[in-house]
């Protein structure tokens, strides 16, 4: 998603070198930072078309990784709406099913989240894992519906939006969607319960309210929403939304605030190692770790939950990469080596 749009509001003007890459991530994942050191100096592209299975840091159940599936242009591709990666935490990828909407318009919670079989064995038996796919790719044929403003605690914002895609028409619906797919099969392959805020299965949404409200009453151990930004050429890498420490209206983030930051942490070396891709060179001062308290989806959140962005898709160089079914399935994989990384201490 973009930072321009529900819950991603355009954060202070800013721009980091990559000088305090090494650095940082040293301090943070010193093998991942080892993985992403290797892949500087050769030049590694991180798509070169191999499964999940090639990437460092494979897990035994990496296997269990759905096939690669290609991405299909979005009928109405928007770029970016809410945050810097245009997703807000509200979106999903779902309404994709060219619904006209009159049976969720009124009720866009009516669909309950898609849910995986509770599985009995695994490091994660009895854990609760819920994915937040951004944005739906329904959303731009329902834009009196999400734009109906929602309380997200701080303020009021925009139920959803369409998200953001690459030049070609690739949606960050379409994508986030997948992602998801790949990392529920991974989760479920180690035991947890997989349970997605939206899985394609309704015309539009849920709104950005709705998506925290899931992983609450989920009592989720760990949520993590999924998205792409829609940032300007040039700018590269993903980055790891933490929740900031709020304490307004609907909003008590406080004591989220320290798990949710060891859950982005986690996510972000094993993102680096997994992929062989660096930290955002415009946002994070190459951290790979952004604080933000103007998200609704973790402003609302009271269980640890991050935002990740996985790569900019209005850059050349990240949008070859986020169109490539392999390099989707070593996202994925790096996303949830990181959550069970978390959930297992």
């Amino acid at each position: 998603m973009s930072y321009t749009g529900p819950d991603f509001d355009p954060p202070p003007s800013r721009r980091f070198r990559r000088g305090p890459l090494t650095v940082a991530l040293a301090a943070l994942v010193p093998g991942a930072l080892l993985g992403w050191a290797v892949y500087a100096t050769v030049g590694g592209s991180g798509d070169d078309g191999g499964d999940a299975s090639a990437s460092a840091g494979t897990s035994a159940s990496a296997s269990s990784l759905p096939p690669s599936s290609s991405g299909t242009p979005s009928p109405g591709g928007s770029d970016e709406p809410d945050g810097s990666d245009g997703s807000d935490g509200s979106d999903g990828s779902d309404g994709s099913d060219g619904s006209d909407g009159k049976k969720s318009s009124t009720s866009p919670g009516a669909t309950s989240p898609s849910a995986s079989a509770p599985l009995g064995t695994g490091p994660l038996r009895g854990k609760v894992v819920v994915i937040d796919p951004g944005h739906n790719p329904g959303n731009f044929r329902h834009t009196a519906e999400i734009n109906r403003q929602v309380d997200v605690g701080t303020h009021s914002k925009e139920c959803d939006t369409t998200g953001t895609s690459t030049d070609d028409g690739f949606s960050e619906a379409k994508f986030t969607l997948d992602v998801a797919h790949r990392m529920r099969a991974f989760l479920e392959g180690q035991g947890a319960t997989v349970k997605l805020t939206q899985d394609d299965d309704r015309p539009f949404g849920p709104c950005i309210d709705e998506r925290a409200r899931i992983g609450n009453e989920a009592e989720a151990d760990a949520v993590v929403s999924i998205h792409a930004d829609g940032s300007g050429t040039g700018n590269r890498g993903f980055h790891v939304i933490l929740p900031g420490s709020v304490d307004s209206g609907a909003a008590d983030t406080r004591a989220i605030v320290g798990p949710s930051r060891e859950l982005g942490e986690r996510i972000a070396g094993n993102f680096v190692r997994a992929t062989g891709n660096g930290p955002s060179n415009y946002v994070g001062g190459g951290t790979g770790l952004v604080t933000r308290k103007d998200l609704g989806g973790l402003n609302l959140s009271t269980v640890p939950k991050v935002f990740v962005e996985c790569g900019n898709m209005r850059d050349s160089k990240d949008a070859a990469l986020l169109t490539s079914g392999a390099w989707r399935q070593k996202a994925a994989q790096g996303i949830s080596e990181g959550i069970v990384s978390f959930l297992r201490g």
